[in-house]
């Protein structure tokens, strides 16, 4: 997917937010701010991802700022947020497929920016996807052997376990994180920090720090391992916006919650549009 005059904005947003996260000081917080309007409006291509510009933005302000994690704070509330949900027993999973896949896609509703109330609002409603190909993806996990679990927000994770076990039965399935930190998605680091990694199989990173990921600089253990792979879970926009980009194989299934016009159009479904998508 590449970028539209809609992601100009939300990018600029995204500098902004950064750098409030990433310093206290006024004076880095100003710089990081500066170098990065200005890699902005240099960079900024309808021939790119908005991950190609997204990442190179997040590395200037963490380098500024010499602030390696500026959004550990919000991944924080993220898990809180998560623990609190789940412990409430806002939805009880019924043994089955289809609900741990609305499980795992619910986990997409959490932001650190929205209240527990507004999340909870959220997945207390009925799950209706915009696209639903979960018939087909349970079909397709018979005769997958080797199965990669693309993770994504740092909260999402305990949303993930109940699918991950299920799928488990059926092949090895790796799980993929961040190799180092990038916005509020889950990195190995963040795993052992908030003790997340209990219940989860085998654990590899896409060797980058990009949001999504940019198979340009993958590491070859990733690139390899999605080669290799029968079928591929990715969740979250940021993967909808980089792999989308590839061939379609038929074997890469999509989950999110489409919670961005471009994302949306680019998909072909209404705003906040749940999608369960093999491609």
């Amino acid at each position: 997917m590449k970028i539209t005059d809609e992601c100009y904005p939300c990018l600029e947003r995204l500098v902004h937010q950064a750098a409030e996260l990433a310093t206290s000081v006024p004076e880095l917080k100003a710089q990081a701010v500066e170098a990065g309007m200005r890699f902005l409006h240099e960079a900024f291509s309808k021939e790119k991802t908005s991950i190609e510009v997204a990442t190179p933005l997040h590395r200037i302000v963490r380098s500024i700022t010499r602030n390696e994690d500026p959004y550990f704070i919000m991944k924080e509330r993220e898990v809180a947020m998560a623990r609190q949900l789940l412990n409430d027993q806002v939805r009880q999973v019924s043994p089955g497929f289809r609900q741990s896949v609305i499980l795992a896609v619910l986990g997409n509703c959490i932001d650190f920016f929205r209240t527990v109330e507004e999340v909870r609002a959220d997945i207390s409603a009925p799950v209706e996807f915009a696209f639903d190909d979960v018939s087909i993806l349970e079909e397709k996990l018979l005769r997958s052997g080797h199965i990669l679990y693309l993770a994504d927000n740092t909260g999402e994770v305990l949303f993930d376990l109940p699918l991950v076990r299920y799928m488990s039965g059926y092949g090895r399935i790796t799980y993929v994180v961040k190799e180092t930190p990038v916005q509020n998605d889950v990195s190995l680091a963040d795993l052992d920090f908030f003790r997340l990694g209990e219940g989860l199989p085998r654990v590899i990173s896409t060797g980058t720090d990009t949001p999504g990921v940019d198979m340009n600089i993958a590491s070859e253990l990733f690139k390899s391992e999605f080669s290799n792979a029968d079928l591929v879970l990715a969740k979250g926009m940021g993967y909808w916006e980089t792999l989308s980009e590839l061939q379609p194989e038929g074997k890469v299934f999509h989950l999110l919650k489409a919670k961005c016009t471009p994302v949306a159009d680019s998909i072909g479904v209404p705003l906040n549009s749940y999608v369960a998508l093999l491609r």
